[in-house]
């Protein structure tokens, strides 16, 4: 271990929530697309997340609570029993390894195409605002489709589908779950203004907008328990169909963080600047002191390495971190780390689609 690495808890064991972690390396949900179209999880998947239970917490890659919330072919699903004895054999690997893991649960909203949808139906959302860009399905690359308002009457379905797929994680033997809230897919598509022109209860006012997310939040807490829960948010990213950020970030997730706190949640699992890109931010944005407005633990996620994540956990910023990509090729991430060891980095070609290779083939480092 380096003098820097010495000065520094996050290879320490730490509890969050009611997790006890075996320290405060976080592996962020990373969409592999390696699924067949029922959404199963097998075997290579309980290899793959087993390989990397060295995380002090697994986040796994997000999860499509039904089949209306999918906008991608060859993603995991949590809505079917075979689902849920999947992912039992998952978690059961994970520790079997001595790991901690939780289930990611997700609704894309509007980002995603006909073709993806039960009986070819139209994607939901706020509003009926079309989303930028392309989406994979079996046949390949399509543009996302035009998404259909959801009606008022229609929005208690959607936190039932959150309730349902909450019960399946716990049935699946998971140790929590993390409401996906960020990077412009449905939850996140209610709070921003950008994405949301609706004039009922759950539209207009801050307030309103912030509804979905939270009553979504109350309903997998009543499940499993404030201090299983976590909650992703990603304030500025435009990540998924170049959505524009809200016009008040500040006011908007400020007020929302502020509601969350009487959850009592696990942890609030943030991303810092454009997912997987920059981690600058608007003008008058100042995502330290959003951080600040929780009252719980907290997870930075955005293009860390070690030394930026040292400094921000000396400063109080942090009381995890999270690393995504760099799981890909590093199962034993935290030991490489811990150690200063060489991190091999993925090529692109190997993120999404395939079997083993790129998967569940990279070896642990050479000490």
């Amino acid at each position: 271990m380096t003098d820097k690495q010495t000065y520094t808890d996050l290879f320490l064991p730490a509890k969050m929530g009611a997790f006890t972690l075996l320290n405060r390396i976080v592996m962020a949900p990373v969409t592999r697309s390696r699924y067949a179209e029922d959404g199963v999880p097998g075997e290579l998947h309980a290899t793959y997340y087993a390989q990397r239970a060295g995380a002090g917490l697994i986040v796994a890659e997000a999860t499509n609570i039904s089949a209306q919330g999918r906008g991608y072919a060859a993603t995991p699903g949590i809505w079917t029993e075979e689902q849920v004895e999947g992912w039992k054999n998952v978690t059961d690997a994970v520790h079997g390894a001595g790991g901690k893991i939780v289930l990611q649960l997700w609704h894309v909203g509007r980002f995603s195409s006909t073709e993806l949808q039960p009986n070819g139906e139209a994607p939901v959302a706020p509003s009926p605002i079309r989303a930028e860009g392309n989406t994979y399905t079996t046949e390949g690359f399509v543009p996302v489709s035009m998404p259909r308002a959801l009606e008022s009457g229609e929005i208690p379905g959607i936190v039932e589908q959150y309730r349902h797929a909450a019960k399946n994680a716990k049935r699946a033997g998971f140790d929590g779950v993390e409401v996906h809230s960020a990077n412009a897919y449905l939850l996140d598509q209610f709070l921003r203004d950008s994405t949301n022109r609706r004039t009922d209860q759950y539209g207009g006012s801050i307030e309103n907008r912030a509804r979905l997310t939270l009553e979504v939040t109350e309903a997998v807490v009543d499940i499993w328990g404030g201090d299983r829960v976590g909650i992703r948010l990603s304030p500025v990213s435009p990540d998924v169909g170049n959505t524009p950020p809200d016009s008040d970030v500040m006011a908007t997730y400020g007020h929302l963080i502020r509601e969350l706190n009487r959850f009592k949640l696990a942890y609030m699992h943030f991303v810092e600047g454009a997912t997987g890109g920059s981690r600058d931010v608007p003008a008058g944005v100042d995502l330290d002191a959003l951080r600040a407005l929780f009252t719980g633990p907290y997870i930075g996620n955005n293009n860390y390495d070690l030394d930026l994540a040292i400094r921000r956990r000396a400063e109080g910023k942090i009381d995890a971190v999270a690393f995504g990509r760099l799981f890909i090729a590093n199962p034993d991430l935290v030991e490489r780390l811990r150690r200063g060891a060489a991190l091999t980095i993925a090529p692109r070609e190997s993120y999404y689609n395939g079997g083993a290779k790129g998967y569940t083939d990279w070896p642990n480092g050479n000490y």
